[in-house]
């Protein structure tokens, strides 16, 4: 059966941006929607915390190569970090800001991101057949150039958001219909 996850980014919820919106546009269709809530903060936020709760989605037989994942921020690398260490395929990806060994945030994002990076990004793209990059050309938290190497490194597609920000409800986006198309 298809399905999808939305995962948030750093201290961040499932409930945040344009997450809400997203899930009951899914849903609406009578499709199945996962939305995580991962631990956030200096002391919890790592990729093992993170990657124990997304394991007990496998166990249960949830995600699978019927499943779509869309991810925010430090989620895109976390999800391909994820796929590729636990080999393991999925129908698409859908990245929206996503960035990989990117420091300069501030030290509290830098200490909780820092653990999800990982080298050899481009072997997320034998865990998924689309792979979907959204970034923006002004995102005040992450560089245009690190999230334009994200993007160049593993997707299938590219769609940049002029003036987009962060694509958060920070800049504007409690929904993000641009989304629509690629669901």
């Amino acid at each position: 059966m298809e399905n999808y996850f939305l995962i948030h980014g750093s201290f961040s919820s499932p409930y945040s941006n344009w997450f809400a919106w997203t899930y009951d546009f899914i849903t609406s269709d009578g499709k199945q929607v996962y939305v995580p809530d991962f631990p956030i903060g200096v002391n919890y936020q790592n990729y093992d915390n993170w990657s124990k709760l997304l394991k007990n989605y496998i166990d249960f037989g949830l995600i699978t190569e019927n499943t779509t994942i869309i991810a925010h921020s430090i989620a895109p690398v976390f999800v391909s970090k994820f796929l590729v260490e636990n080999k393991l395929k999925v129908k698409k990806l859908i990245f929206v800001c996503g960035f990989n060994n990117y420091f300069g945030i501030n030290d509290e994002y830098d200490t909780v991101n820092k653990t999800m990076y990982f080298e050899n990004l481009e072997e997320v793209k034998q865990y998924a057949d689309n792979i979907i990059c959204f970034y923006s050309d002004n995102d005040p938290y992450v560089s245009y150039e690190a999230e334009k190497e994200f993007a160049d490194l593993i997707a299938t597609e590219q769609v940049l958001i002029p003036n987009g920000g962060h694509i958060n409800a920070e800049s504007g986006y409690d929904t993000f219909e641009d989304i629509v198309s690629y669901l």
